[in-house]
This record gives structure tokens, C-alpha cells and sequence, in this order.
């Protein structure tokens, strides 16, 4: 099967953090959309369910976009504030900060 390029991942958002975490992506910081747009990450789309939230991004090269997200100071302030409100991390200086889903189908 040929692979897309696209990325997913899931997290689920702390109960007491909920309403603030959809707020922040409601009205997301231009800086970190425009990090993200300079990472290469494009047709980045986040979806919730309850407290699950299920994102997908297409790349051309995740790691050396998760590389420039690390050492972005506006990726580094939000994550700073957006990590506590998950049960995961958004330090992308770990080895695997997001444990991606394995794409088991691909229309093309």
C-alpha cells in the first residue's frame, strides 16, 4: 500500500484543563501557526471527542519539522502551557514526545 504523507496522533486533554485547550486552539497565537507553516506541517486538522482529541497534519519530512518546532521560543511558550493540560508531552526534545498512529489506509 503506498503511504501518504500524512501524520496522526492521539491525546486526551485533562478534565480540568478542557475548556482552556479548546479555547487556545480556537484562538491559536498567529506566531505558532506561522512556526508551524515554516516547519513544512500543512492541512493540520485537530478533532475532539470528549476529552480524546485525534490530530492529523501531512509533512514532508516530520522529523525535521518536529526539529524546528523545538527550537521555536513561540512553539516552546505555548507547549509550555499546553503540555500540563495532557496526559503526554509536547517536549519535542524527548525521544518520542508523540507516539504516532500507524496509517493502516490511504485513498489516494
Amino acid at each position: 500500500m503506498e503511504q501518504s504523507r500524512k501524520f496522526a496522533w492521539t491525546w486526551r486533554v485533562k478534565e480540568e484543563h478542557l475548556d482552556a485547550y479548546v479555547e487556545m486552539h480556537l484562538n491559536p497565537w498567529p506566531e505558532v501557526l506561522e512556526e508551524h507553516s515554516k516547519a513544512g506541517i500543512r492541512n493540520y486538522s485537530i478533532f475532539q471527542q470528549g476529552n480524546q482529541f485525534f490530530y492529523c497534519f501531512e509533512c514532508d519530512d516530520v522529523d525535521a519539522a518536529f526539529d524546528y518546532i523545538a527550537q521555536s521560543e513561540a512553539c516552546q511558550r505555548w507547549n509550555a502551557i499546553t503540555s500540563g493540560m495532557v496526559e503526554g508531552s509536547f517536549d519535542f526534545n524527548e525521544p518520542s514526545p508523540i507516539v504516532p498512529m500507524r496509517e493502516v489506509f490511504y485513498l489516494k
